[in-house]
Order: structure tokens, then sequence, then C-alpha cells
């Protein structure tokens, strides 16, 4: 067993995503931050803070820069961060007048949590086409299965029979309502951080907000005022990730209930048993329960990490980095696993003739 099962030579065949999990690797993590001084640079060229010719060597070397990653890990255990060794190794690259001008009025958290938002933003863009996906899947399903008729459970008992189409709806509203959210959070929720020493941008005087603008506009970011101690976007970022992983959970265990009592859901595949070959076991669906429990354990965490002290905090700062990225890696985990399930029912609710059959009997 490794320390993470998203990564690990085998569990990840069950909990990983290759995709994601690029997104959040340690060449991912430093190119952006190498993004983040290059189109630092080039902003303080266009408000006249850095000489053009400089800013232009900065973007050009920095281009090709290959960090020595090794350093990099004796600096981060010495630091705190890896920021400062990163900076010390690109101004031996550089050398010259532009050694002292790179990462001029930036600060270790602006690159760091810039960085973070570059990633998230682009995982961000998986999340939310799989998720459109999993919702035309479940629209797909309904159209098929939806006047099929399937009994109710109230508190675990049996209740009074529905349509197929209302179980399915109650998967589905959730995950569209969590859509509009996620949606709305992009407009304005990867934000550009950019605040100097103590969030001030001591460095520019009353040009400050203008080089911030045009740093944010160089990423793609959206421009927002330092946000170093104000951690309730990241928050937010991750209560709609359990808020998916929540959907999705709901779903699995729904099917694996139904998978269980057998008459009302007919699946392909499954997993086998070592001891019993007969079985077929609703993976699929159990991932989802769990994927589902381990992100809402995860949202309290994000939210012992809003207790930033002052202006900075190591503490919270370093347990975002903990968890965060295994959050996003679940959802996007869960919404691939869901698919693959939903694309497995052969058919939700009882045939006619089942259904018949019932009937009379009853």
């Amino acid at each position: 067993m490794s320390l993470s099962p998203f990564e690990h030579p085998f569990l990840s065949g069950l909990f990983g995503d290759t995709e994601i999990a690029a997104l959040f690797s340690a060449d991912a993590d430093i190119a952006a931050m190498i993004r983040f001084e290059r189109a630092l640079a080039l902003a303080e060229a266009d408000r006249g803070t850095l000489a053009i010719d400089i800013a232009e060597t900065i973007d050009a070397v920095l281009g090709a820069f290959v960090p020595d990653m090794a350093g990099l890990a004796q600096g981060a255990a010495r630091d705190g961060v890896v920021v400062p060794a990163l900076i010390r190794q690109m101004r031996e690259a550089l050398g010259g007048a532009a050694a002292e001008k790179v990462h001029f009025g930036a600060t270790s958290q602006d690159v760091i949590d810039t960085s973070l938002m570059l990633r998230l933003k682009a995982a961000n863009d998986i999340i939310q086409a799989r998720l459109d996906a999993a919702i035309v899947d479940l629209d797909a399903l309904m159209e098929r299965d939806g006047d099929k008729p399937l009994m109710a459970h109230t508190r675990m008992q049996a209740a009074i029979e529905i349509k197929a189409a209302d179980r399915i709806g109650a998967w589905r509203s959730p995950l569209e309502r969590t859509r509009s959210r996620l949606a709305h959070f992009a407009v304005d929720g990867f934000a550009l951080q950019f605040g100097g020493a103590a969030g001030t941008l001591e460095q520019f005087g009353d040009d400050g907000p203008g080089l911030r603008a045009a740093l944010a506009a160089r990423l793609g970011l959206h421009e927002r005022a330092q946000w170093h101690s104000q951690r309730d976007v990241v928050a937010e970022f991750a209560g709609l990730m359990s808020l998916i992983t929540g959907g999705l959970g709901k779903m699995g265990q729904d099917i694996a209930l139904l998978a269980q009592a057998g008459a009302e859901i007919s699946l392909a595949g499954g997993g086998g048993s070592s001891a019993m070959p007969h079985k077929q076991n609703p993976v699929a669906a159990e991932l989802l329960v769990t994927l589902a429990r381990f992100n809402a354990t995860q949202v309290s965490a994000l939210h012992q990490s809003l207790v930033h002290e002052q202006e900075r905090s190591g503490a919270a700062w370093m347990l975002e980095w903990m968890t965060l990225p295994p959050m996003v890696l679940a959802t996007a985990t869960a919404l691939r696993t869901a698919r693959q399930l939903l694309g497995d029912i052969r058919r939700i609710g009882r045939d006619e003739e089942r259904a018949g059959i019932i009937s009379c009997s009853g």
C-alpha cells in the first residue's frame, strides 16, 4: 500500500486519472510557475517598470529553462516553499542585468497560488466537460428506461411504485444544479495572485493595480486584489468538487442497492470474486460511494485552511497543498467512473412482463 491510491502502481487502475494527475505533477507545477515569471516580466515591460530588452531576455531564457529538481527539493525542505530555490536557479541561468529583475515585486505565494489557479482552471475544463457528458448519459437513460416501473424505497423500506424516471431525475437534478454553480464559479473564481511581500504591491506605487490587471490578462486569469490570507474561493471550489462526488455517490449507492435486489436493474460487467466465480460485484457503484465519502471528509480540511493568521499562514497554506489536489482527482475519477457505470446499465426498472407478473401476484 502506497501513501496515495490515486498514483499507486495497481490501485491507480481503480482510483487514478492520468489526465488530471498530470496537472498536479511537479513538472506541471514548475511549468506554471515559470509561466508566471515570464508573464510578470512582460507585463512589467508593458507598464514601463522593466526595460523591454530585459523582459524579452527573461522570457526567452526561461522559455528554455530546465530546473534542477533535486536542488528544488533541498530548497523546499529548507525554506518551506520551492520558490526561493527556483528563483536562485533562474538567476543563475539568466545572469547579468536580467538576473536582478526576474521575480521583481513578487513573493513566493504569488508564484505558488497563481500556479495552482492556472492548473485548477485547466482541471475545471476537464471536469466540466465530463459533467456535461454524464448529464447527457442520464438523459439517454431517462429516454430509454424512464417509463419503466420501479419500487420506491423510503427509509430503506419498500414504499410505492414510481417510474424509473423519478429515480433517474433524483440523480440528475443535483448534478445539473452543481453544473450551474461550477459555470458561475468559473467566471471569476480562477484569479491571479499578485500582492508582493505583504499584499500591498509596495514596489509599484500607484501602478500596482494596473500591473496586476496586465499580468492577469497575460495569464488568462481573473484580476482580483491580493487574496494571500483569504482562502474562501479555494474552499468554495473544494465544496463544488464534493457536491459533484456527493451527487454521484448517491447514484452509486442507489445502483448498488438495486443490484443487491436484482430484479429492477441489469448491469453489464462487474467485478469478479476470487472465492465466488458466479458473482458480479458492483465495483463502479461502490467506487462512487467511496469517492463521495473521501471528498466529504477533505472539505473539512479545506475549511480548516480558511484560518490564515494575519497576512500569510504557512500551516494553513500547506494543508491546502495536501488536500485539494486529491479532491480534484477524486472528482475527475468519479465522473469517469459514473459514465462507465451508466454505460453498463442494460436496464433500470422492471420490464413490462416482469411488472405484469408482480402486479397480478399482488
